[in-house]
């Protein structure tokens, strides 16, 4: 695909037809109806999504994307961007958070340079789709060009489309130092809220980091006036390129009707531009967990998304995206290989007249 507005065209609403039938399965299974809970609503949103009666999820990929972070020359973390070169390796290597759980949750990562400051080896495991080596400072003016915004939105869609065939499940993470700065500002645009209820301490700032962290955000946000009505203005003057790589997996999940299990507040980010381009989008989205970081609970309420987890998670990468796919891979287990009341010789319920007999 290399038009976005033709993508955003054909995603079509989640058919919602088989919504009874399927719950019927799920409520002939040996248990009290409902008494699983969210698995349940999780193995409908499965089938509804894949138009599959009988899924099984044997095909798992966390794509991680990566970029650098021009604001990062305002001190806004309390780590140097070196540092996000030096994970991506990490990640190729096996050695990070999100590798460890990936192989927990079944799942294979893949590591995307959206924008990281450095050149990469082609190897297993990475895609090179390098829009620029970091954004700029968007203190000074726009991170990036619209068209650069555009561009990486279409890198996140085509990677769906790649590894499309057979995939079941795809998760989302994120690596850049930095990046949750221009996830605070687009929250805050988007939603209308004040910067300082938004934006929180990222990789572990000081009080007075945190400060000046809010103060740049607001900074950035007059200097560049981004329309809140226009995700990829947005986009290119306070995001960031993985960000925009995030958004374009979920509108190529939603084009091509794969659930998609959203990590953290960078992750959400994405997603939420994905959803201001197209709403339809947020009916193939599964929010992973609730992130310690103060703007996520905001994001996740004006998609109106409800997350699974709270485990006080702030690390990104997608490890939160690996412990979702767990739970959903559960939910369809169980409408998979539980036995029905018939073929288990289990009574459904006690019959009304038995009790009074």
């Amino acid at each position: 695909m290399n038009n976005l507005q033709e993508v955003l065209k054909n995603i079509k609403p989640v058919d919602q037809s088989r919504s009874n039938a399927i719950q019927a399965q799920l409520d002939n299974l040996t248990k009290p109806q409902g008494s699983l809970g969210r698995l349940e609503e999780l193995a409908k949103k499965y089938c509804l999504i894949t138009g599959k009666d009988r899924p099984t999820i044997r095909n798992k990929i966390i794509f991680t994307f990566a970029g650098d972070h021009g604001v990062t020359e305002e001190s806004v973390s309390a780590f140097p961007k070196e540092v996000t070169p030096q994970m991506v390796l990490n990640f190729i290597r096996g050695g990070a958070g999100v590798n460890v759980l990936a192989k927990h949750a079944g799942a294979r990562v893949i590591v995307v340079d959206m924008g990281v400051d450095y050149e990469f080896e082609p190897v297993d495991g990475l895609e090179i789709r390098k829009i620029a080596r970091g954004t700029k400072n968007m203190t000074k003016g726009p991170a990036m060009t619209r068209d650069e915004a555009e561009r990486a939105v279409l890198a996140g869609i085509e990677l769906v489309e790649k590894y499309k065939s057979g995939l079941d499940l795809l998760g989302t993470g994120d690596m850049g130092i930095g990046n949750t700065t221009p996830s605070s500002a687009i929250v805050s645009v988007i939603t209308g809220t004040d910067p300082e209820k938004v934006t929180g301490r990222g990789t572990g700032i000081d009080d007075q980091s945190l400060k000046n962290k809010v103060a740049i955000i607001k900074k950035a946000i007059a200097v560049n006036r981004p329309d809140p009505k226009d995700a990829l203005d947005l986009l290119a003057k306070v995001g960031g390129y993985e960000i925009a790589g995030i958004a374009g997996l979920v509108l190529g999940a939603a084009l091509y009707r794969i659930p998609v299990v959203i990590d953290g507040f960078i992750s959400t980010a994405g997603a939420l531009i994905a959803a201001e381009l197209n709403p339809l989008s947020k009916g193939y989205m599964i929010a992973a967990h609730q992130s310690v970081e103060i703007g996520h609970r905001k994001m996740l309420e004006h998609m109106e998304q409800i997350p699974l987890l709270d485990l006080n998670l702030r690390l990104g990468e997608g490890t939160g995206a690996a412990l979702g796919m767990s739970l959903v891979e559960a939910g369809v287990k169980i409408l998979g290989e539980m036995a029905t009341f018939a073929a288990a010789g289990v009574a459904e319920k006690i019959e009304e007249e038995t009790v009074r007999g």
